[in-house]
């Protein structure tokens, strides 16, 4: 148990860290250009990061397919019983509801899942990304503002590069070696910036609701928790790729949920914006334990 926690420690400090260093950042109003850097990552690092990884198979294709599966699946387990939750507590369909399915798989789960288990721990949280992503331009955008917004999913260089990369996945063709290492260091951008930038963004929310947001945080995890019951029970996976599927279903609410909510149902957003930074302080208890006793690979 010991070491285990060691190894716990090891995974979750630096993580910490670095979003406390973009928490900081904003704390003492230091120049940081969140739509810059996102777009850097949206644009070039995500991408990157998934040619470098996918084109390397670090997952067989097979695998992918089930891991595309199982973050659909977990998308539509949050939505079943976050759609309840909402029901129950009389909150507002439009604005909770978005946050309630689409987990940060982006900016906590690939750093953890990188850390804790490797190469093959980021392929899979690479899947979860890239249908997190899909949901939030689709359903993530519609809910809040009516309708989705397939024009600006379409500009997604990340859609484009799962594509090369599953082509090369079934041909089993190589990248160049130079574009192979130009992808290697452009793929290093991604992870730290998407820290700071989570830290950066939870300092510059405006919170509101804290009880309330107390309240869905502890039942996201509960619904988290059945959500990776659920998807255990009906995937066949290898130990490894369950354990990481298992630690991204605890991932706390998309920060990206925040920006159409705030567009279109601005009433509510200091309370999802308290949703968001309550359940994603939440998950310095919550993703340890994970890691000790449920996703130990």
């Amino acid at each position: 148990m010991e070491e285990i926690f060691g190894h716990v420690v090891n995974v979750m400090l630096p993580v910490l860290l670095c979003v406390l260093l973009g928490y900081g950042l904003a704390v003492f109003k230091a120049p940081f250009d969140t739509k810059l850097f996102g777009a850097l990552v949206s644009n070039v690092g995500y991408p990157a990061l998934i040619l470098a990884h996918l084109a390397k198979e670090h997952i067989q294709l097979a695998t992918f397919m089930t891991v595309l599966a199982a973050a659909a699946g977990l998308v539509m387990v949050l939505a079943i019983l976050g759609f309840g939750v909402l029901k129950l507590t009389r909150l507002p369909i439009k604005a909770y509801w978005p946050p309630m399915m689409l987990s940060n798989v982006g900016n906590i789960g690939l750093p953890v899942s990188t850390l804790a288990f490797g190469p093959e721990g980021a392929a899979v949280a690479i899947g979860f990304i890239v249908v997190v992503l899909v949901a939030v331009f689709t359903i993530g955008i519609a809910i809040p503002m009516g309708k989705p917004n397939f024009a600006a999913l379409a500009k997604q260089p990340v859609i484009y590069a799962v594509i090369i990369s599953l082509g090369l996945m079934v041909t089993g063709l190589k990248l160049p070696g130079p574009l192979d290492q130009s992808l290697e260091i452009l793929a290093g951008l991604a992870i730290p910036i998407m820290l700071l930038t989570l830290g950066y963004s939870l300092a510059t929310l405006k919170l509101g609701g804290v009880s309330r947001a107390m309240l869905l945080s502890i039942l996201h995890i509960g619904m988290s928790a059945v959500a990776a019951l659920v998807l255990t029970r009906v995937l066949d996976l290898s130990p490894k790729v369950e354990s990481v599927i298992v630690l991204l279903c605890f991932m706390p609410p998309s920060v990206a949920t925040y920006l159409a909510v705030s567009q279109h149902q601005p009433d509510e957003a200091p309370g999802v914006a308290g949703f968001i930074f309550v359940s994603t302080i939440l998950t310095l208890v919550t993703l340890p334990l994970v890691l000790t006793y449920w996703a130990t690979g």
